[in-house]
């Protein structure tokens, strides 16, 4: 079905919950295990449909939100979704309570129990109102970033519009369009503060309301669903990239200063222009670009290639940038139609064709999944995801020619590059959010300070001299969505991008080594914790501390051997 054909309409809440607790009293009350799978397998159709509703609905608001009637079904879900997760955990109770539990398992594994017994801890009625203000709070931060109106040369841009400008090779546009967009962010800051204290404060409010002393930060993982490692991992694997990746990002940037002519370290515009004669940019129109894809997934496999022209072929994938698009990009799911979905900005840049791989590398994973029962199955944890994408990107590099012509070279460089030097900024977007959640107490200028030195520790390539607004200032954090809606997400970028490169190096010696990996690994869907899908796969865990190291070397020998000189 295509996208713009699925119906929607608003749903009984109270219709929802009366048929959540009446399928609760008939698992409670099963007299065999057939009975109760029975009921089991009618809430997963339920649960699908209610899910589906709320995903058309936010969307279609993402893809404009100034409509409306989307605003206003938003809203419902933002009041809505907290007060329904009370009955999710009467049914997940009498889950776990089960006389057939053992059978559930037996059939359907015990991943399944974990994720109820980890869900049992995010909840209780009690912080029903504050889980409606965050999903209020989060919506604001959004038509704020979806609102700007960045007045540059004879334009006025959004934040995505405005974007290929900030990597133009004329090094007095670029710091232009840098200065301009810090600009508006630094006229927007008052409120970008209010709502992110505000967000803090009932965060760390909720954690403590059920019964957590660290506060927001034990809730967070618990909501995040690490069930196989904990803080203390993600800090050794912080503490790993300080160690290992801060160097080899630090001689990448030396590099690139001397290729540029630049004095190091450099300003923030200047970071952002990888070569004199400018960054590869892909060939063609979005059209042109889509139709690269599809060629890609044509020669990458039968299921790829069944994958992508389904999507294609029914409007599943929204990419052009808009007035009053949401900013970024995403991929997710309609469970109830089997059908991935994918949003994205389109701007110019090689970002686009990193929405055909990266997203599509989601979408892929979910299709490949789609059947999974129970449906909680088809996707796994967020940094298990998000190997499914960075992987994608890397498998598509025989394919550069196509999406970036004389680019590839550039490209493939750049791409490299720039997997090894985002790993210290995600790094450090962890880092901040742990501080600023053990002291929710602090001001927005002290949040604004320990950024700032955060920035010194995992970005010393960057000059921080206040030429630029908001960015210059440590205040550059405020545009990462992550840090306001989805708090603790970030690492797990970091520990995917590290498991990707071990598939890049993989690529580099046996393509089909590597294809049957990564394979192995996405056809697990969320059936595993992510450790035990990597050791299933053959794949290193990122929280070994030689992971990191080996990925560093091989990919530091790759790009001291990568014969530049022919581009400026």
């Amino acid at each position: 079905m295509k996208f713009s054909e699925i119906p929607y309409e608003r749903p009984d809440a109270e219709q929802i919950k009366a048929q959540t607790a009446e399928l609760t009293e008939r698992l409670k009350n099963a007299a065999s295990y057939a009975e109760a799978k029975e009921t089991f397998l009618e809430y997963q159709r339920a649960q699908k449909h209610k899910d589906t509703l709320e995903t058309l609905a936010s969307i279609r608001h993402s893809i404009d939100t100034r409509d409306e009637f989307y605003d206003g079904e938003m809203k419902f879900w933002n009041a809505t979704a907290p007060e329904l997760e009370e009955y999710s955990q009467q049914w997940m109770m009498t889950m776990l309570a089960s006389p057939f539990r053992k059978d559930f398992e037996e059939e359907y594994g015990n991943l399944l129990f974990i994720k109820a017994e980890t869900a049992l801890k995010t909840f209780s009625p009690e912080i029903v109102p504050e889980l409606q203000k965050e999903n209020d709070l989060t919506q604001e931060y959004e038509k704020l970033l979806a609102s700007a109106q960045i007045p540059f040369e004879d334009g006025i841009y959004t934040i995505s519009q405005i974007t290929p400008f900030k990597t133009d090779p004329d090094d007095a546009r670029r710091l232009a369009a840098w200065k301009a967009e810090g600009q508006w962010y630094k006229d927007n800051q008052q409120k970008l503060d209010e709502i992110y204290d505000e967000l803090v404060k009932l965060r760390d409010g909720m954690g403590r309301k059920l019964g957590y002393d660290a506060g927001y930060i034990t809730l967070g993982y618990y909501r995040m669903n690490r069930t196989c490692y904990s803080k203390e991992d993600v800090e050794k694997f912080r503490a790993a990239v300080v160690k290992y990746l801060v160097p080899v990002a630090d001689s990448i940037y030396r590099r690139q200063a001397e290729r540029l002519g630049k004095e190091y370290p450099m300003s923030f515009a200047d970071n952002a222009l990888e070569f004199r004669s400018g960054n590869p940019r892909p060939q063609g129109t979005a059209d042109d670009i889509l139709a690269m894809g599809k060629k890609f997934y044509d020669e990458l496999s039968l299921e790829t290639s069944v994958f992508f022209n389904t999507m294609l072929d029914n409007e599943l994938l929204d990419v052009l940038s808009t007035e009053g698009k949401q900013g970024g990009g995403y991929c997710t799911g309609l469970a109830e139609y089997e059908l991935p979905f994918i949003f994205a900005n389109f701007n110019g840049t090689q970002g686009d064709v990193e929405v055909v791989t990266h997203e599509a590398g989601h979408a892929f994973a979910e299709w490949t999944n789609r059947k999974r029962i129970p449906y909680e199955y088809i996707w796994p944890t967020y940094e298990a995801c998000e190997v499914h994408s960075m992987s994608m990107e890397f498998i598509a590099w025989p394919w550069a020619e196509g999406f970036f012509g004389s680019d590839a070279k550039k490209f493939r460089y750049s791409h490299l590059s720039s997997a090894l030097t985002f790993i210290p900024y995600g790094t450090m977007v962890d880092h901040f959010q742990h501080e600023v959640y053990e002291h929710p107490e602090m001001t927005p200028a002290e949040r604004h300070a320990v950024w700032k030195k955060l920035l010194g520790i995992y970005m010393p390539w960057v000059r921080l001299d206040g030429e630029i607004p908001f960015y210059s200032d440590g205040e550059a954090w405020q545009r990462q969505h992550h840090i306001y809606s989805s708090p603790f997400y970030y690492i797990d970028y970091c520990l995917a991008q590290t498991v990707a490169l071990q598939i890049w190096a993989l690529l580099q010696k046996d393509k089909d080594e590597a294809w049957t990996k990564y394979m192995a690994y996405t056809e697990q869907g969320g059936s595993r914790e992510f450790t035990d899908l990597l050791s299933n796969a053959g794949l290193d865990s990122p929280f070994e501390e030689k992971c990191l190291r080996e990925v560093c070397e091989t990919a530091k020998q790759w790009l001291d051997g990568c014969d530049m000189s022919d581009i400026v």
